[in-house]
């Protein structure tokens, strides 16, 4: 085989000393050797040695259960506590002690939020205990033998851990401010001399939670007790962009760095692998030296690969411990062509505005600058910029009004039949935009909101994205005397900021709740809703998420379906009266069936699960089960399956490349256009790198969710390890998604003579925008571990 791999030498830096922090970043600067030194949260009760603080980092820790001592399984370093847990619903402090008799408590799966186990729609005080038995052999083994760590996977939202009865952490060690301590991975490090543990005896953890809203509880994976490890004070960093090269090869640094003063000093080994033929095609080993301030840095070249993603492995060995680290990431690749450099009108083909309320619109248009706008058929009170393509104005009068777009440069010219609909319903296409929780969480500001509408109107809106979304954050403390609502010191004019979005022609977006708070403990809109109605409108606001976040406070313990809906509709009455469209997305994780009565409430969307993670479990979960929901989808009312995990996310200071592989994030995109759902992109929008781009501007799958019928698209096969969901378009053809849900690559075959495509002929790759040949009725393809084949049939 041709050797595609080549490596440039590592090219080490002295530069930086990284600060201990539950958020930080360092930035170097220099080519391919810039570095992005991360760490998460975590609580530091003890100090080793070597004086390091440990932090909690996200790691794929694999366990070989070796010695079954009560419901734990033991390594050579540490124990799994995936299972045997308990819980009870409520809240009492005797739960903390070990002497308390908890047979009669209920068993529960850590894998899973406790909503999906018998307590749906629940929020408030919930309790874990665990019986464990902790050997004393895995000290004995251990390197290091000072420290233990508890690793909890996910909390959600906020947690205080007991062990035998004595408080060791609480709040993932951020001092309990509701505003960081919120939802994640945790980590408690204690020494191994502390008298809260119990070697070869038993043990006793018992974990105490608040959930604000949505899912709660302790979830996920990464749930084991270890003995500390050199490794866990080494970030192999890998979240520094791929660069594509001239001839499409790909080159990339990666770094190994610590917080430690110990000099680490081992082999790297890097190893590519076809996933298809799950044959190394490369592997080879560097020599590794690196301490507090002056990280390993490693650089890579690929030649030219085919159009999948290869695997890569970066595994780290410390000489002296023999302790590995293994770190493993796919390299991405492009699907969607360039676009011409002829005009090209993109986006939906129908708008709805209410009469009398400003009207806004960007044509979305590709191709060469400058571009020439013009349109006929507008109706009155309409002007259109010929330069810039934004429509502005009112009409006063009811109806569907035909028009004509045609867009110009000097290597051509193109038109569209485009329908405005002036009545009583908006948001006729799902959401394209921008939503700021995902990328900052709490930390987003006035600034970061003005990047990602520059960049939306760079590299996005020419294809139809236009909403810019702030989440929670915004919200001063304290209102005004009159009772108004004022955004905080990181927003200093959020008037001016809406302002120069609509300059932009894109709309803004904001956040509250019907509860007297936020989820992250800002203002809400309880008993203000006229008030912050109004206000939203002042400030043009077109877009609003109300999540339900602290009504559960004000609503009963088990709401009826009256009371899911009052809040709702207490908001809506509210915004009924601004002067504005203003779409409505009820954020409250599907309670009570929301789509089932979300359009009679007058929900643009509604959120039909809980939260989504970058993650394969969590997005594959969610999006592949949205069945029930489905028939409900119309135009101007969509379920909503939470926003999108490409590109770098983080919720908060801290961004990293999302959890998702390449073929994952394809699958993300093309599962969520199928499902007519928004698409609210939840990155840093001054880091698009290429692949995401690519992810988001290919036309003909926006245009999938952005299709006028408006209709949801129905699982029509489910096999172990696959899906194929087809979805019915506005001009009679099928957008179809062929799924590997496996780890391996499948060759999967369509049959285009069921569930209604026969007579559908022609086959299009949308993502590679060319068409297929079909053999015979069947259409068979090869698609990558959790990756999608997305097809459009016509006649």
């Amino acid at each position: 085989m041709k050797n595609l791999f080549s490596v440039t030498h590592p090219c080490p830096s002295h530069e930086g000393n990284p600060e201990h922090g539950a958020f930080n970043n360092n930035h170097k600067s220099g080519g391919l050797c810039a570095s992005r030194l991360e760490r998460g949260g975590g609580v530091c009760l003890t100090n080793s040695p070597f004086g390091w603080c440990y932090r909690a980092t996200i790691k794929i820790v694999v366990l070989m259960f070796l010695v079954v001592a009560f419901v734990t399984g033991a390594t050579a370093q540490g124990v799994s506590i995936e299972h045997g847990w308990q819980f009870a619903k409520g809240d009492s402090s005797q739960w903390s002690s070990p002497a308390y008799n908890d047979l009669n408590w209920k068993q529960i799966d850590v894998s899973k939020p406790w909503e999906e186990q018998g307590y749906p729609q629940y929020d408030g005080f919930g309790w874990y205990r665990l019986h464990f038995v902790l050997p004393s052999s895995i000290k004995e083994k251990a390197f290091l033998k000072d420290s233990i760590r508890i690793n909890l996977g996910v909390v959600d939202d906020n947690d205080e851990v007991y062990l035998n009865g004595k408080l060791i952490g609480k709040y993932g060690g951020r001092g309990g401010d509701i505003k960081t301590s919120q939802y994640g991975p945790r980590s408690y490090t204690l020494a191994a001399n502390n008298p809260a543990i119990l070697w070869d005896k038993e043990n006793v953890l018992a974990i105490r939670i608040f959930d604000t809203g949505g899912d709660g509880g302790l979830y996920g994976n990464n749930h084991n007790i270890n003995m500390l490890s050199l490794m866990d004070n080494v970030t192999i960093n890998t979240d520094g962009d791929f660069y594509f090269e001239e001839n499409e090869g790909l080159s990339k640094t990666i770094f190994l760095s610590t917080g430690s003063n110990y000099v680490y000093k081992g082999k790297l080994t890097f190893k590519v692998t076809d996933p298809e033929t799950n044959t190394v095609v490369r592997e080879g080993t560097n020599d590794v030296l690196f301490t507090a301030g002056k990280p390993f840095n490693y650089t890579f070249t690929i030649d030219k690969l085919p159009k999948r993603s290869y695997r890569l492995t970066y595994t780290f060995t410390e000489e002296k411990s023999h302790d590995m680290m293994v770190k493993n990431e796919g390299t991405p690749y492009v699907l969607t062509p360039y676009p011409s450099a002829k005009p090209r009108i993109n986006g939906p083909d129908v708008y709805g505005a209410r009469p009398g309320n400003p009207f806004l619109y960007l044509i979305p248009a590709t191709g060469k600058q400058p571009l020439t706008y013009s349109a006929t058929g507008l109706p009155d009170g309409l002007k259109l910029d010929s330069k810039t393509g934004i429509i502005t104005g009112t009409v006063a009068q009811k109806g569907d009004y035909a028009v004509i777009f045609t867009v110009h440069n000097r290597l051509g010219t193109k038109t569209k039949k485009f329908t405005i609909k002036i009545g009583d319903v908006i948001g006729l296409t799902p959401a394209l935009g921008w939503n700021s929780w995902n990328a900052f969480g709490l930390t987003v500001n006035d600034q970061k909101a003005r990047v990602a509408a520059k960049t939306m109107t760079d590299k996005l809106s020419a294809h139809g994205w236009n909403y810019v979304n702030l989440d929670d954050g915004w919200e001063a403390a304290q209102r005004l005397a009159s009772g108004e609502i004022t955004p905080n010191q990181k927003f200093p004019d959020m008037k001016g900021l809406t302002d120069y979005v609509h300059s932009l022609g894109l709309k803004m977006g904001i956040y509250s709740s019907p509860g007297p708070r936020t989820c992250g403990g800002y203002l809400g809109s309880w008993q203000h809703e006229d008030q912050d109605a109004k206000t939203y409108g002042d400030w043009g606001i077109d877009y609003l998420k109300y999540d339900w976040c602290s009504y559960g406070e004000i609503a009963p313990a088990h709401p009826s379906l009256d009371e899911f809906k009052k809040p709702y509709q207490v908001m809506r009455a509210s915004l009924n009266k601004i002067p504005r469209d203003i779409m409505f997305s009820f954020c409250q994780y599907g309670m009570g069936d929301v789509w089932k009565w979300g359009a009679e409430v007058g929900g643009n969307s509604w959120r039909s699960t809980g939260d989504i993670e970058d993650t394969w479990q969590s997005m594959s979960t969610i999006g592949f089960n949205q069945i029930a929901d489905g028939p409900y989808a119309q135009p101007g009312h969509f379920n909503d399956p939470d926003m999108l995990v490409v590109g770098k996310v983080g919720w908060g200071d801290n961004q990293h490349n999302s959890r998702l592989s390449p073929d994952e994030q394809y699958t993300h995109i093309s599962l969520w256009s199928l499902l007519s759902a928004p698409l609210l992109i939840g990155c840093d929008m001054g880091k698009l790198d290429r692949f995401t781009l690519n992810l988001l501007t290919n036309d003909e799958v926006i245009a999938i969710d952005q299709d006028a019928l408006g209709k949801e698209a129905r699982q029509s096969l489910k096999k172990e390890n696959y899906q194929v969901w087809i979805k019915d378009l506005e001009d009679g053809g099928k957008a179809v998604g062929v799924f590997n849900t496996s780890d391996k690559y499948q060759t999967i075959t369509l049959k285009t003579s069921e569930d209604g495509l026969k007579g559908y002929t022609k086959i299009r790759d949308v993502w590679q925008q060319k068409y297929l040949i079909a053999d015979g009725n069947n259409l068979t393809v090869k698609v990558a571990p959790h990756g999608v084949v997305l097809v459009k049939l016509s006649k």
